[in-house]
């Protein structure tokens, strides 16, 4: 009889292990989506690139200036295009989480070595005006901010929370 009910565990089993491949199949595309999904957790370093320019700075700029003294006001720009020898341009970028936050660019002609015109993208106050207006976040708009704040929870740890794992 044992002979008989071997015979019968194979198919079964064999049966069994085909039920189970899908579900091995989901958790294994699972596991490999969780790089897709930025707030699980995953620690990513804030991202501070290029040329932080203030309004203030950009105010000292002046038509007739030379390259030095650009240099000396803006700082070094981030790109001087070998191409467009007759343009500087700064950019900053600031990443959170994985998200630009923050895009600005200003761009600085000129003409015989010296500025013509200058253009780009509304420059933030200088951190010593922000400091005289009451400071910090009480002064600069971050509600359009894409970053996560730090009341808010992600979707793991409210999972986590409603199954009685987390803390609350």
């Amino acid at each position: 009889m044992s002979r008989f009910e071997n015979s019968l565990d194979r198919p079964m089993l064999a049966v069994i292990r085909a039920a189970m491949l899908p579900g091995y199949a989901a958790l294994v595309l699972t596991l490999g989506a969780c790089s897709w999904f930025p707030s699980l957790g995953v620690y990513k370093l804030d991202i501070n690139q290029g040329n932080y320019v203030t309004e203030d700075q950009v105010a000292k700029l002046a038509v007739g200036q030379t390259r030095q003294q650009v240099k000396m006001t803006l700082g070094t720009p981030l790109l001087a295009d070998p191409f467009h020898a007759n343009r500087w341009d700064y950019v900053y970028e600031f990443i959170r989480q994985g998200r630009t936050l923050e895009h600005r660019q200003l761009t600085v002609y000129f003409v015989d070595d010296k500025v013509a015109r200058w253009e780009g993208d509304e420059m933030p106050p200088s951190p010593a005006d922000v400091a005289r207006a009451g400071g910090g976040d009480a002064v600069l708009d971050k509600s359009l901010s894409l970053a996560p704040k730090t009341s808010e929870k992600n979707w793991l740890t409210k999972l986590l929370e409603a199954i009685g794992v987390g803390q609350k």
